[in-house]
């Protein structure tokens, strides 16, 4: 399969949560066959939901359609290095590839802080390639955080 990177989608669900005044995170969650199964952008203050973050949104939401608690095979794209809650989904769920944008030295937990898949618990590694479209995305945030103070 030749790679095409999905990270413009994943940074339309940024700016979608941006205008819905949540921090501009994206998703977008493909199946091995490289059909779009998921997209989603954080919801966590409409939805009242600390864990209502794109990247378990966009899992709850694959999972459903799928009728299954897996994902092998599946692929992810971020706006932004999940946190710890999420890189824990994304092992849980068996998505073999996580691709995202810019780090998170602060919150992240793929290669910062917690590195939850560097843990010897952890049951499964996906494939990680970082640094696609992270300035866009790291501009999309620092906006807006910048227009919030």
């Amino acid at each position: 399969m030749n790679f095409a990177t999905h990270m413009p989608e994943a940074l339309r669900e940024a700016r979608a949560a941006a205008l819905r005044g949540e921090v501009p995170v994206g998703a977008v969650l493909l199946g091995p066959q490289g059909d779009i199964l998921a997209r989603a952008g954080n919801r966590t203050r409409e939805l009242s939901d600390p864990t209502a973050h794109a990247e378990i949104l966009a899992i709850r939401a694959a999972c459903a359609a799928l009728k299954s608690e897996r994902l092998p095979g599946a692929r992810i794209w971020v706006t932004l290095e999940p946190c710890p809650m999420c890189a824990a989904a994304i092992s849980a769920a068996r998505i073999e590839v996580l691709y995202y944008g810019a780090e998170d030295p602060r919150m992240g937990g793929v290669r910062h802080g917690a590195r939850v898949f560097d843990h010897p618990q952890c049951h499964h590694r996906p494939q990680i390639v970082d640094g696609i479209s992270a300035e866009e995305s790291r501009i999309l945030l620092q906006e807006f955080f910048r227009k919030r103070r």
